[in-house]
């Protein structure tokens, strides 16, 4: 399959960077690699996460408390968000609405 990050995940992407960045030097860059490569697996098993507020399905990342949200078309995925697992589920739901 193929992946694609749309816009709105990229700047998630850039938020959580810069969070964890603040936090200490070099986080920021362990949370990209990791979540990128969470999101690289999606091109072998995207569909077999629940799905939540479809059309959308979950996947949680193993290492940080952030959660992926991404749409199945054939044979193109979309990722488009890459949230906080601790923000409040109504503004999750408006965020991907």
């Amino acid at each position: 399959m193929n992946v694609e990050i749309l816009d709105p995940a990229k700047d998630d992407l850039a938020e959580g960077f810069w969070f964890y960045e603040a936090q200490r030097v070099g986080l920021g860059h362990y949370f990209l690699a990791t979540i990128y490569s969470e999101i690289d697996t999606l091109a072998t098993n995207a569909g077999i996460h629940p799905m939540y507020d479809p059309p959308y399905h979950l996947m949680v990342s193993d290492r940080f408390p952030f959660s992926i949200y991404y749409i199945v078309d054939g044979k193109d995925v979309f990722v488009e968000a890459v949230v906080d697992q601790r923000r409040n589920p109504e503004w999750i739901s408006k965020r991907l609405n």
